[in-house]
């Protein structure tokens, strides 16, 4: 075939971009399971880190992996419960009988591209016991501020209910007001970005108040069948897990 003809240069194409597109499925197809893994590796750390459990993976070089998923199995439980129909994840942290945090994944759009996280609340479901966040694409030093442990830290002890009013914690420009319980920091030079994230956590943690409010009814009514010398503050744990609907909610590792 004469080698100066349009005719070889379509077909020497057309066969190079088929042999490249069969290498590429069939890469993907041989590196599906260890992708998936890392990916859930991924996402087992960032659960762990919003309480404050898992940090010496970073160490632990080929055994990082085993590592978070003996301490994931250890403390964490996954839940899923239905809300209006819809069904929702939930993480369930037990460290001790004294100890139990929930843990809500948080989803949203940045400035550049997708953000993410994770929030932990104390057994009161009020109180913030470790924030984690994540991003795609925000810009470096400013936006991408949010996952960073300085950020984060801000979010401890922080409470989205003010009385019985859900109000989220607000990521405030110019600084939040000393002593206020219901607001961080935003990021010098990352408005936007803080915004977002703002919107983010009360979005996605709005979608549990329902959750939320039949744990507390949950943990009222365990104090009430207690007797009067003995009535104390019981902390809500995943056995007292109901749906808004009455649901008993299932977990599962």
């Amino acid at each position: 075939m004469d080698t100066n003809k349009n005719l070889y240069t379509i077909i020497y194409s057309t066969v190079l971009v088929v042999l490249v597109a069969v290498v590429l499925a069939l890469a993907a197809y041989l590196l599906k399971d260890a992708q998936q893994r890392n990916i859930s590796i991924e996402t087992k750390q960032m659960v762990l880190k919003a309480v404050h459990l898992g940090g010496d993976a970073t160490k632990l070089g080929a055994d990082k992996a085993g590592y978070i998923e003996g301490e994931y199995a250890k403390y964490i439980t996954d839940t899923t419960i239905t809300e209006g129909g819809k069904s929702l994840p939930l993480y369930i942290c037990r460290i001790d009988s004294a100890q139990t945090y929930y843990i809500i994944p948080l989803h949203g759009a940045g400035l550049w591209g997708p953000i993410w996280g994770y929030l932990a609340l104390k057994g009161d479901i009020n109180t913030v016991y470790g924030a984690v966040f994540d991003h795609k694409g925000e810009t470096p030093g400013l936006g991408a501020e949010i996952g960073t442990p300085e950020f984060q830290a801000q979010f401890a002890d922080k409470q989205i209910f003010e009385g019985e009013e859900f109000v989220s914690i607000g990521v405030m420009k110019g600084g939040a007001e000393q002593g206020n319980i219901h607001q961080v920091d935003a990021i010098s030079g990352g408005t936007i970005t803080s915004k977002a994230l703002e919107s983010m956590v009360k979005t996605c943690v709005g979608e549990y108040l329902e959750f939320f409010k039949s744990l507390k009814e949950a943990a009222s009514q365990k104090i009430l069948l207690q007797s009067d010398s003995s009535a104390i503050a019981t902390p809500i744990t995943d056995s007292t897990a109901v749906s808004a609907a009455g649901e008993v909610v299932t977990p599962k590792k």
